[in-house]
């Protein structure tokens, strides 16, 4: 019998895993396994490749001395209701910290799962033994969520879901079953706090055959808060899943997308846009599996830096039965200062010989010659210098096909583009 000898947990590590433990309740099984796997692996560090541009163990001790009494705090409160204005004109808000009971919309049920622990065990489609933001958010949180679309139904508005930090709500859990034929739109409201705290969300997506789903994600964390936030996708026969995501806010943001096809005739279609300054520390992190044959995806990000570091991982992976499989996928940065960064890891692990696959990274400063044009004309050098970025990273926000997002999310990259980082 071989024994091995469990790691001494950093400070921070120690912390975090102890302010968890205090919560936990007679019977709470799965909660507790999870924190026993958690203080046995302990947070993930650079030598774990998925986490390898983003030192977990290491960034929260740095970033957050004090996140222990924060997370601790954020857990005792009790709840105050906050509505929050609708991000979209017309969508019916939803606080996943506020809502008890079932909540009927045309269609659309929405339903408390308190009651059973099982969904802190629910299947996600990565491939590694270890799944913190999985295991965080099983530790942390205490309630999860059930979406239900209707086959067939068309959503009038979109669903916006949300959870207002430093009220007793870090930790979110939702499962959304969206049926086939069926077409919705799905707003994930990742809002800033009163107070510096970490917090964590997990979303289970199904989306059925022939059904039609847009998922935006509006990252806006205050400057001193951590968030770790996982998406697991399953898209059906026909189906189409749409991913916006712009993220610009946080200290330390981990953002991980994990979408798998299911079905002949999936398409998916990822864009973001991550907005970096001062010494945030943001990383998204995706993986498109392609497991039938005949299905397609694309992947945009645009990222724009000032400061900070940044970091994506794309993975593209194609199953051996998976053939004509197209699948693409871009990164591209805009460093305009020297006191940020960023990492570009994007891959392919192809085992079918009949695809369509690619990839590329690029990093660079803006155009002189595309600066020098605009300035010949009369515009001022700044002026020109938005012009540019502004030109960059709308691109993509303009794929989204729909007027009222793109119009307020325009609206935040020029707030941010005009807040002079």
């Amino acid at each position: 019998m071989s024994v091995v000898p469990l790691r001494r947990l950093t400070p921070a590590e120690e912390s975090v895993i102890a302010s968890a433990e205090k919560g936990l309740a007679a019977g709470d099984e799965t909660r507790r396994n999870a924190l026993a796997v958690l203080r046995r692996e302990g947070l993930p560090h650079r030598r774990v490749e998925a986490w390898h541009y983003t030192d977990l163990r290491s960034l929260v001790g740095s970033h957050k001395p004090g996140l222990v009494a924060r997370v601790i705090d954020a857990l005792t409160r009790a709840h105050e209701p906050e509505l929050l204005a609708p991000f979209i004109p017309g969508s019916t808000v939803i606080d996943l910290g506020a809502m008890t009971g079932t909540v009927n919309l045309a269609g659309v049920t929405v339903e408390r799962l308190s009651a059973s622990p099982d969904w802190r065990e629910a299947a996600n489609h990565l491939d590694r033994d270890v799944d913190t933001v999985r295991l965080l958010n099983a530790s942390f949180g205490s309630q999860a969520t059930r979406i239900t679309v209707a086959a067939g139904t068309d959503l009038a508005h979109p669903v916006e879901l949300s959870a207002i930090p430093g009220q007793g709500s870090e930790s979110t859990f939702v499962l959304c079953d969206v049926g086939a034929g069926a077409k919705a739109v799905f707003v994930e409201r990742l809002s800033p706090g009163n107070q510096s705290a970490l917090s964590t969300g997990v979303t289970n997506l199904t989306v059925g055959d022939g059904a039609e789903v847009l998922w935006i994600v509006d990252q806006a964390k205050d400057k001193d808060e951590t968030h770790l936030g996982q998406l697991n996708v399953t898209v059906g026969a026909d189906a189409t899943f749409r991913l916006f995501m712009l993220n610009a806010g946080g200290a330390l943001v981990r953002l991980e997308v994990h979408a798998e096809t299911t079905g002949e005739g999936a398409d998916i279609q990822m864009r973001g846009v991550t907005l970096l300054h001062g010494n945030q520390h943001i990383d998204v992190t995706t993986t498109l599996n392609h497991t039938v044959p005949n299905t397609t995806a694309t992947e945009t990000f645009r990222n724009v830096v000032t400061g900070g570091h940044g970091v994506f991982q794309g993975m593209i992976k194609v199953s051996r039965g998976a053939q004509k499989t197209d699948a693409r996928m871009a990164c591209n940065t805009l460093l305009l200062s020297d006191d940020g960064d960023f990492s570009a890891k994007p891959e392919l692990e192809i085992f079918a010989d009949d695809v369509q696959c690619g990839h590329g990274a690029t990093a660079g400063e803006i155009d002189a010659n595309h600066l020098f044009y605009l300035m010949s004309r009369g515009i001022p050098e700044r002026e020109a210098r938005g012009l540019l970025v502004k030109a960059f990273v709308k691109e993509v926000v303009e794929e989204l096909e729909n007027e009222a997002a793109i119009e307020v999310l325009e609206a935040r990259i020029d707030a941010w583009l005009a807040a002079d980082h």
